[in-house]
């Protein structure tokens, strides 16, 4: 484990390259209830420690080293990962790369969807965007790499795959990634507590849905 400054407010928690201790990392900090700790942000192989103002990092490593040794507590509910069913439409009107990608997987439209469809995700880390899930679990068959020319803007909502991995735009913004699909969920919105749908260690599967079931949805 290594702990390094990022910034004058906040400290970068390494780990292993395993979602495993990510999340226990990420248990014990938010159990320890460190003082003057304002965001804890797990990412691939480490956890981000954000304070709500410039401090001694020294001393607030060895805080987080503290916390980090002591024993997880039996019953924790901190972080605990839910399972979510995400509904998808993959009409083309929504699936703007679908045809590429399935060309690229010498796959046919139909049979990527099923396949895309059919598998058990985990969220990696949330993270580009906010409420944005970085998403392992991606058949390895239908990997494909991002484009070479980024979209200015990508739909809120549009589900993707970029390289090995899922994901899902919460907003729209600027992407790189293949668009095969949307759903009509609301993964991000500021006025609702979380703000965010998904958290880091979640696990979700998509659920087919058709063009009419997506303008019925309740976001």
């Amino acid at each position: 484990m290594e702990i390094i400054p990022l910034g004058d407010s906040a400290l970068l928690v390494r780990v292993d390259d395993s979602l495993g201790e990510v999340l226990a990392a990420a248990r014990k900090l938010e159990a320890a209830k460190i003082e003057g700790v304002c965001d804890i942000a797990p990412a691939f192989a480490s956890v981000a420690v954000f304070f709500a103002a410039p401090r001694d990092l020294a001393a607030s490593a060895a805080e987080i080293q503290r916390a980090l040794r002591r024993r997880s507590r039996a019953g924790s509910k901190s972080l605990k990962p839910s399972l979510h069913q995400i509904p998808v439409c993959y009409d083309p009107e929504f699936a703007l790369d679908l045809a590429a990608v399935a060309k690229h997987c010498r796959r046919s439209p139909n049979e990527l969807v099923k396949r895309h469809a059919a598998a058990e995700y985990r969220v990696r880390c949330v993270g580009f965007a906010p409420g944005f899930p970085y998403l392992s679990g991606l058949p390895r068959e239908l990997a494909t790499p991002r484009r070479p020319t980024p979209r200015v803007s990508v739909p809120a909502g549009s589900v993707a795959i970029g390289g090995a991995q899922a994901g899902i735009y919460p907003l729209s913004s600027p992407g790189g990634w293949n668009i095969i699909g949307r759903t009509p969920l609301r993964l991000f919105d500021a006025t609702r507590e979380p703000a965010a749908l998904l958290r880091t260690g979640d696990r979700l599967r998509f659920i087919t849905i058709n063009r009419d079931q997506f303008e019925q949805w309740p976001a």
